[in-house]
């Protein structure tokens, strides 16, 4: 079954969409939170075990020290229940050295996407368990004296929470402070364990497909699956309804 084979999003159905919670790492911004994590490694494990594939698999959109937890065990490392902290660390203090060093680029897709968003008026929130992503987005120019942090309704990125993602606490609280009720809002992810948390939260998941990841996306419940955030129809999100731009 290919993506464009699966049912019509629930989201197609309902036609209630009226606004739009946007995570950053993988959707918005190619940051070098993935680089920091392998690169974090040594001395942990072999960083080339820590593959693409790994990464989205396990740790992105995690808290740092759930995904610390999460890489350490999947690679197998002894004693993975007592280094996530060092682990942890390690990766910041890398994340920290590339994003000084400006490693990040926005994804162009993705702010056309937010522009066309913004145009219809709907109200939108950025929503990341990375305590680093305010910083990468202020990185990011969008218009004359604006930043792509600037553009936001609420932002609810790094948050401390009880509980990350999969748990759905980031975008209830999101739609709380859009004030919009969380079955008329739209998360965009690239994450499982992000598409988990929308699923939770009752949202509409629109999966950003990547890095090659549509099986991870799909199990997860995405309503729809993209490969780049243009191939949305902007058209029927006007109406509510998230599907794909045809053909």
């Amino acid at each position: 079954m290919t993506v464009r084979d699966l049912p019509a999003p629930r989201s197609a159905r309902r036609g209630l969409l009226k606004a739009a919670i946007f995570d950053v790492d993988g959707v918005l911004l190619a940051s070098p939170h993935e680089q920091a994590w392998r690169e974090a490694l040594i001395g942990f494990a072999d960083p080339a075990l820590f593959t693409s594939a790994l990464y989205q698999g396990v740790v992105a959109g995690k808290p740092r020290l759930s995904g610390a937890r999460a890489a350490l065990e999947a690679l197998g490392v002894a004693d993975a229940d007592r280094q996530p902290v060092r682990y942890a660390d390690r990766k910041q203090k890398r994340l920290e050295e590339l994003t000084e060093a400006r490693s990040v680029a926005a994804f162009p897709d993705a702010l056309r996407f937010v522009r066309a968003v913004m145009a219809l008026g709907w109200p939108i929130a950025v929503a990341s368990s990375s305590k680093n992503a305010n910083d990468m987005m202020r990185l990011i120019p969008v218009d004359s004296g604006r930043s792509l942090l600037d553009v936001f309704n609420a932002n609810v990125c790094g948050r401390d929470l009880p509980r990350g993602k999969p748990d759905p606490a980031i975008y209830l609280l999101a739609a709380a402070e859009l004030r919009v009720e969380a079955g008329r809002c739209l998360v965009v992810e690239d994450a499982p364990a992000g598409i988990e948390a929308a699923r939770a939260a009752k949202m509409a998941g629109l999966g950003v497909a990547r890095h090659g990841d549509t099986a991870l996306l799909r199990t997860a419940g995405a309503d729809l699956i993209v490969t780049s955030l243009d191939e949305v129809a902007i058209d029927e999100l006007a109406d509510g309804r998230l599907c794909r731009r045809p053909a």
